[in-house]
């Protein structure tokens, strides 16, 4: 089971971009579509619908929401897509290929190009503004996975990507430490020392970050959040400690010391969802509406009418 799931917030488009994106990347689907009705909250800027969708790219799992216009997806969180050529004999043709796909309707960010960390490297935000890196990787390093997502840490948080890496890895089992690569000196605004690019394991799942003193326009919101899967409560209570911001604690979702928005979710909320009737669901949704930190117990109860 991918236990951190990207969660992606959209106005109105999420089945569309799911759909975009399963076309793009090879061997994936869209695994559900699942409407809710009645379940934004008045922080949400009043009460409407919702549609949550499922979808998994190359055996990555994602999920999308389409809950209105109030959080706009930015460069802030983006998506590694590592090519290797040591695994496909036509790495560098298909990361031309996938460019181009993301390349309609969007604007790169870094053009595809030789750059000193890889031969054939290019970021691109596509027409949903999503951004992606797609990089030919070198076959000689430790194998990582297709997608991976990185974190970018500006303005206030710039300097502490690896405070964030330490604190992350201390939170979730089965975490490590992989690749830290340090900016040298002489790469102004970048400060000699802080991180240039590092990558990190959560569960058995990588995800990267990085510094940058760049004056960027934009910073982490609930636009691009992390959903992690708890199998009960226990869970649930232990990855609570992730939140910082008691104001932003609302339907599951929490921020971090670092402005990261975290969703932290029982497995079983999905299944009450999916696998439910209109009341069933509804009545989830109500429960759901009216906590901050998930109440298991509280859920089933009101999947079952008890």
């Amino acid at each position: 089971m991918q236990k951190i799931v990207p969660h992606l917030w959209f106005d109105k488009e999420a089945k569309e971009a799911a759909e975009f994106y399963v076309s793009v990347f090879p061997n994936s689907k869209i695994t559900a579509v699942v409407p809710l009705h009645d379940s934004r909250t008045e922080a949400e800027g009043g009460v409407g619908d919702s549609e949550f969708v499922n979808f998994n790219l190359n055996g990555y799992e994602f999920m999308a929401i389409s809950a209105g216009p109030y959080f706009k997806v930015n460069p802030s969180i983006s998506f590694f897509v590592n090519f290797d050529p040591s695994r496909d004999d036509h790495a560098k043709e298909n990361l031309d290929a996938m460019w181009a796909k993301l390349s309609e309707g969007g604007e790169a960010l870094m053009p595809l190009q030789e750059y000193p960390f890889s031969k054939h490297y290019g970021w691109i935000q596509d027409k949903f503004g999503v951004t992606w890196q797609l990089m030919l990787t070198n076959p000689d390093g430790e194998e990582r996975p297709f997608i991976i997502p990185s974190l970018m840490f500006i303005k206030e948080n710039v300097g502490k990507a690896e405070e964030a890496i330490n604190f992350y890895t201390s939170i979730f089992k089965n975490s490590k430490i992989g690749m830290l690569s340090k900016y040298p000196a002489g790469m102004d605004p970048d400060k000699e020392g802080t991180l240039m690019f590092g990558d990190f394991m959560l569960d058995g799942e990588w995800l990267a970050a990085m510094d940058s003193a760049q004056d960027h326009k934009f910073q982490f919101t609930e636009a691009i959040s992390l959903l992690v899967k708890c199998e009960n409560q226990e869970e649930i209570d232990h990855y609570w400690k992730l939140s910082a911001v008691p104001e932003s604690e609302q339907c599951g979702w929490l921020k971090d010391k670092y402005g990261v928005s975290w969703q932290i979710s029982p497995e079983e909320m999905t299944d009450m969802l999916t696998n439910s009737t209109p009341e069933q669901k509804q009545r989830v949704t109500q429960a759901f509406l009216q906590m901050k930190k998930f109440d298991l117990a509280a859920l089933k109860r009101a999947y079952e009418g008890s």
